[in-house]
């Protein structure tokens, strides 16, 4: 077990960093509508995050992985971030220059994440299944920012975003300096070649499954809020439902230390799969039913809970030693960043062609093809 202190520091760190995502993904596509923005360039603003993602964390991660001071990176990370992302206020409604802000800013806080999860997994040592103990407080502070904000701007308009987000960024590297590097063993240094490792089919089933899980989740991260404004709900209730799905997801975190040595983590993806693609079903034909939306949102404990824990925990078998940094870039890098930024493009455009239900229906057939290639190729 952690210590107390080292579990509180780490904790933190993923309660903030999480509370600024429960805030931009709900939040910032409401706010880009509200500048006047269509679905088209939403998306394209959306993505660019997401497009930053395929170079960034592979570039930080090996820097850390070289200089073996991760935590020393992460901060520069938080403070570079918060500092890019204050050029919001300046360039107002421009296209041009939020797009350029939001490219300079995604660089550098892109790279604090990956490097941490490799942190945290270095101070766990080999309880790597209590990863999910740690993470959960991650998602509590996303769902304090959600709900929370969806009150907010009710009282004081979509416009308080930016200026919570930069509150957010602030305190997070305030965070990064209480957290302390993990300890580099011996082991640590003696690792097998990372072309070796890139090679293995089981890893390359692996990133296959990651992008095609990230890809379905870019309609519901770019425009799940919106879609549900246009089906009358309020912003308030629409928080809500964030927060209900990131509440399961935690309840998730608590038992899969249990579930994970008990089934596998091959059982457990395929079954966060399956209910991924009916997840996007029942949002895009049955939103407008209450219960069935209800159930879709408790769905998200396995489409991104039970998914994201287990492929941590993969990661940290396939990537041993001093390659730990890299193998979290990766991940990164092909599922948040390439999956993310594919689907989110592709829902904006869907959406102006096709309409919101298409987005998902997509997602859906992103979701099946994800099984697939778990089904066929994930044999650990």
């Amino acid at each position: 077990m952690l210590p107390f202190q080292l579990y509180l520091r780490l904790s933190s760190f993923y309660l903030v960093y999480f509370a600024s995502l429960g805030v931009m993904l709900p939040y910032w596509g409401p706010y880009l509508a509200a500048l006047g923005f269509g679905p088209a360039r939403i998306g394209e603003l959306i993505a660019i995050p997401q497009a930053t993602k395929l170079i960034a964390p592979t570039l930080w991660g090996w820097l850390a992985d070289r200089a073996g001071r991760r935590m020393r990176v992460i901060r520069w990370a938080c403070l570079a971030s918060a500092l890019s992302f204050a050029g919001v206020f300046a360039v107002g409604d421009s296209y041009l220059g939020l797009a350029l802000v939001t490219l300079l800013f995604s660089f550098f806080w892109n790279a604090a994440l990956p490097q941490f999860e490799a942190v945290t997994l270095t101070h766990l040592g080999d309880q790597v299944h209590r990863y999910s103990r740690v993470r959960l407080w991650g998602s509590v502070g996303f769902v304090g920012a959600a709900v929370g904000l969806g009150f907010a701007t009710r009282a004081w308009g979509i416009g308080i975003v930016p200026a919570v987000l930069l509150g957010l960024f602030i305190l997070l590297w305030i965070n990064s300096l209480l957290a302390p590097d993990g300890p580099m063993s011996p082991a640590a240094r003696q690792s097998p070649p990372l072309g070796r490792v890139l090679r293995r089919p089981v890893v390359v089933a692996f990133f296959c499954v990651c992008f095609f899980n990230q890809a379905a989740h870019g309609a519901y991260y770019g425009f799940f809020s919106l879609y549900l404004e246009t089906l009358d709900y309020s912003r308030e209730f629409i928080g809500l439902m964030w927060g209900l799905g990131v509440t399961v997801e935690v309840g998730m975190f608590v038992i899969l230390p249990r579930l994970l040595p008990r089934f596998g983590p091959r059982r457990l993806m395929l079954a966060a799969l399956a209910l991924a693609v009916l997840r996007w079903l029942l949002i895009g034909h049955f939103a407008r039913e209450l219960p069935l939306l209800l159930l879709a949102q408790t769905l998200h404990a396995f489409s991104f809970g039970v998914f994201h824990a287990v492929s941590i925990h993969l990661i940290h078998q396939f990537f041993p030693g001093s390659l730990q940094g890299r193998g979290q870039a990766l991940y990164s890098s092909l599922s948040f960043g390439a999956g993310n930024a594919a689907g989110s493009l592709a829902a904006g455009y869907l959406w102006v062609g096709l309409g919101p239900t298409a987005m998902f229906d997509l997602a859906a057939a992103l979701g099946l093809l994800g099984w697939l290639a778990a089904w066929r190729g994930l044999r650990v």
